[in-house]
């Protein structure tokens, strides 16, 4: 019996409402959090949170490898790279599903020794798949995309379990230096999943999807910043 090709609508679904089940995708639209950077969100996800729970993760890992093999190709991967520190178990995870080796990327070189920003091995020209736990605007991935290519590997596919799915930039720049950005959910399935479980009343919806739809104005209009403002203070 042949199996059911993927359908990344479903998977979306489903990895949405196992990271409700676990508690790491939080509404809280009539008390926003406020980010470290500043900004401020009706919304919060901690893609941590998934390594303590062995079902949710086995399922998602599932659901991982079940997309990357549908856009991707396993033979388009020959190595698995975790980046420091919240991708190194999904990387871990991902590269045993495909049995292939793995390697993990500091955020920058140790400092003493070899002074190696990658551990493990890889040879030159070996195509690898970066590894992360999210995705928000993408910044942090362009330095590991860099690293990789600095050990004369080639990359051109970056996963994610959760992406933000709202800054732009997170794909456009990821893109601008050939790398194509594939996530399981974003925080619209996050609300659709929301929406049909009944966790949100009708302004907690619209509040939300407000944030989806204009991330900096709500940011701001509620206590927080803007990423021109976060920026500008970096």
């Amino acid at each position: 019996m042949n199996e059911s090709p993927f359908s990344s609508e479903s998977a979306a679904r489903e990895t949405a409402g196992l990271l409700m089940d676990i508690e790491a995708v939080l509404f809280r639209p009539e008390d926003p959090f406020v980010f470290t950077s500043g900004r401020a969100s009706p919304v919060y996800v901690d893609c941590r949170k998934i390594i303590s729970f062995p079902e949710v993760r086995g399922r998602l890992m599932d659901l991982a490898v079940a997309l990357l093999e549908a856009r991707v190709g396993r033979d388009a991967i020959e190595v698995v790279a975790g980046g420091e520190t919240a991708g190194i178990p999904f990387a871990a995870w991902i590269a045993e599903r495909l049995d292939r080796p793995m390697v993990y990327i500091r955020k920058k070189p140790k400092g003493f020794g070899r002074n190696a920003q990658i551990e493990g091995t890889f040879a030159a020209g070996k195509r690898v798949l970066l590894v992360e736990d999210l995705a928000t605007d993408g910044g942090s991935k362009l330095n590991f995309v860099d690293a990789v290519r600095q050990a004369e590997g080639e990359i051109g596919h970056c996963f994610v379990i959760f992406h933000y799915g709202i800054f732009p930039q997170s794909e456009g720049d990821l893109a601008a230096r050939g790398v194509s950005l594939h996530g399981l959910a974003t925080w619209h399935d996050a609300l659709a999943v929301a929406e049909s479980r009944g966790y949100l009343t009708d302004q907690g919806i619209a509040e939300v999807r407000a944030f989806l739809d204009d991330p900096e104005s709500w940011s701001a209009a509620h206590g927080g910043k803007t990423s021109a403002e976060i920026a500008a203070q970096a």
